[in-house]
């Protein structure tokens, strides 16, 4: 690999840090680990080619340009910490990837990816569904830029969209909870 290859990579690699939160390699190699799969399950999962996920995980690629993919991702997110800590068994993460696999995206905010115990969206489900709103419209620069220019009118909207449009995860959980009544 030369330099200007390395150079794109290391530049896609943080493109993906920005907009998913890390690394796309990072982020699938561990929902292989934690789901017991290998790169053509995942992909099959995903509903993504093998070699696309392959460039994504290289940082030869570093968008996921369709809509329903990225929640099917931050879906198997979910369901990797679940199985993670043991709160699903082997076969009902095998039975849940299954539901994911055939799941077409469906509404920005859904509802039906519950916590076992309240039977409410977890605040990270939520958290992600917006960035990955956000994320499919615009690229971090982009929000970013959006958010200087809102600024001195809105800084509330501003800081909004920077926290959730190009900020890490865990800001924007913190947000989220800071502003709850």
């Amino acid at each position: 690999m030369d330099a200007a290859q390395q150079d794109a990579t290391a530049r896609a690699r943080e493109l993906q840090r920005s907009w998913y939160g890390e690394p796309l390699g990072a982020l699938f190699r561990r929902l292989i680990d934690d789901l017991g799969l290998n790169q053509a399950r995942l992909a099959a999962v995903l509903g993504l080619s093998a070699p696309m996920l392959s460039q994504l995980m290289s940082g030869q690629r570093a968008k996921i340009g369709n809509p329903a993919v990225v929640q099917r991702v931050q879906a198997l997110q979910e369901l990797s910490s679940q199985a993670a800590d043991g709160r699903v068994s082997a076969a009902e993460a095998a039975e849940r990837m299954e539901e994911i696999k055939k799941s077409a995206g469906g509404s920005v905010l859904n509802t039906t990816q519950t916590t076992a115990s309240t039977g409410a969206p977890t605040v990270r489900r939520v958290v992600r569904e917006i960035q990955s709103l956000l994320r499919s419209v615009s690229a971090a620069g982009d929000i970013i830029d959006a958010a200087d220019t809102l600024a001195p009118t809105h800084p509330e909207l501003a800081e909004f969209l920077r926290v959730y449009g190009a900020g890490r995860t865990a800001e924007a959980v913190a947000h989220y909870e800071a502003h709850q009544s």
